[in-house]
Order: structure tokens, then sequence, then C-alpha cells
């Protein structure tokens, strides 16, 4: 009886260790843990589907990824596939990224009302470390792999560094009406070092903990889920703060953004308020 078991074992075995040479050849480049993490994704993906990695089985893969997924994810899996093509030293087999169109307006930007309505009731019922998760967020402009990272010398120190995409550093303040509260915090439970914002358990939140949370305190405070999410409230800061603050180039400094026409979409109204306006102003 014939078997191709040993094969297909040896063929994942010999993936797993070029996957395992790869994450060591990321972490060379200073590529952040959630980078790493979704490039080894791709290529996970990417060696099930096809036995050899050139250039016609990334074509391949990227029709693939065209049929079935967005095309932010599309890009994010190719850019993570032409990284690979580089430590496998074939560079010539890279494939260009599909090209986005980019919306002339925010979707899902949580409203002043919201975003004061959420900080009221969390504060009113004791859930301070989301009360402070949140209003960071709002005040900063930091992503939601941000405030995991901040630690209480931070707070009192009234900024954080961070290593941004591409190993850039990011200067990031925190606001004095949000310092000065969350340092009466932090001494109230004596935290005054160490990272800010703990589980239950001791250990640091997660991305996907402050995801889940914000999710249920949305729906127990009967506001819309879909616009109670970590990034809605980075999209809050950057329009409040291109409302008060015409420089376009400092909130892209803030942000982070590699290019200044990504911080352009802030020009713009978030959807719910053109449709607003629209209703408005066409009355014929």
């Amino acid at each position: 009886m014939i078997t191709t078991t040993p094969e297909i074992q040896t063929q994942d075995e010999s993936n797993e260790h070029m996957l395992a040479l790869f994450q060591s050849y990321l972490e060379l480049q200073d590529k952040s843990s959630n980078t790493i993490r979704a490039y080894l994704y791709a290529v996970r993906q990417f060696l099930k589907l096809y036995s050899f990695a050139d250039h016609n089985s990334l074509m391949l893969y990227k029709c693939y990824l065209i049929e079935h997924y967005k095309p932010q994810t599309v890009n994010l899996r190719i850019h993570a596939m032409n990284c690979y093509m580089e430590f496998l030293h074939k560079p010539s087999s890279r494939v260009l990224m599909v090209r986005l169109q980019q919306k002339p307006f925010v979707e899902n930007v949580i409203s002043a009302a919201d975003y004061e309505h959420l900080k009221n009731c969390l504060l009113r019922d004791g859930k301070l470390l989301y009360y402070f998760a949140v209003r960071i967020m709002a005040t900063t402009g930091m992503r939601v792999s941000e405030p995991i990272l901040l630690q209480a010398q931070d707070v009192y120190r009234g900024h954080i560094d961070i290593h941004s995409k591409g190993n850039r550093l990011r200067r990031i303040y925190i606001p004095k009406t949000v310092r000065e509260p969350c340092i009466l915090w932090l001494d109230n439970i004596g935290r005054t070092q160490g990272y800010v914002f703990l589980n239950r358990f001791g250990n640091r939140i997660t991305t996907t903990g402050i995801r889940d949370q914000l999710k249920q305190a949305a729906i127990h405070y009967g506001l819309d889920p879909s616009v109670v999410y970590p990034h809605s409230f980075r999209h809050l800061f950057a329009k409040n703060f291109i409302e008060r603050c015409d420089d376009i180039a400092m909130l892209s400094d803030i942000l982070g953004h590699e290019s200044i026409e990504t911080t352009r979409i802030y020009l713009h109204r978030s959807s719910t308020e053109q449709q607003r306006i629209f209703n408005q102003v066409v009355n014929w």
C-alpha cells in the first residue's frame, strides 16, 4: 500500500522551517509583532495553496486574494509575499499591489454625542480602565496596538515615544485634560510604574480585549457597535484636530502616516455628516 503521508509531513516540516527563518529575518528588520504575525499568516496561507514560490504562483495567489478579500487585505498579503520573495533572494518574482481608490469620506466614526455618552457611562459605572483607554485613544490618535504599550511613567511625563512603521520614531503627547485625572487614578490604585492597562489577572490587556470590551460596552449602553471600535476614536481625534488646527502636516506626523495623502481624508466630512447636510440642502 502506497502512502504519501511521510512526504506531506516532510514538506510541512520544510515549510515550517522556512517560516521560522523568515520570522528571524523579519525580527532583524525590526518589524512589529503585529506585522510579523500578519506576514507569517500570509506566507503560511500561500504555502498551503502552492507548492513552489515563484512569480507565476504569486500571480495566482494575487488572483485568489482578489476573489476572496477586500483590497486592503489583498495588498497586505501581497506586501508580505513580496517581502518573503526578497528573503528567498527572488526580488524579480515580486508582484504589484492592487490600486486602492480612497473614499472621499470617513465611515463609521463615533459622534461627539455618542463619545460623551460612552465616557459618562464608563465613568459612572466605575469602569475606569476602559474609560481612560477610550479617552486616551480619542485625545491622542493612538492605534489600538499603542495604548497597551503605555506605562505609568509615560503618563507622568506627558508623552510616549513609539517606533512606528518603517522604524520611525513617533512621539505621542498626552493632553493635560486626560493626563491629570489619569495620574489621580494611577496614584489611587498604586500603579506608579509599569503598564497602565492591566486585566483582572494583572497582565497587560490585549488589542482583542479592547475590541471585545468596547463592543460589549456599546451594546450595554445602547450605542451602535459599528461606531464603537478602537480605530473610530483615532478617526474622531483626527477630525476634531483638523477642525481646530488646520495644520495637516502636523496631524500627519501625530498620526504616524507615511504619506500626507493618507491624512487628507480627514479634510472631508464623514458619510453621516454628508448625508445629513445633503438632506438639509436638497429640498426640491
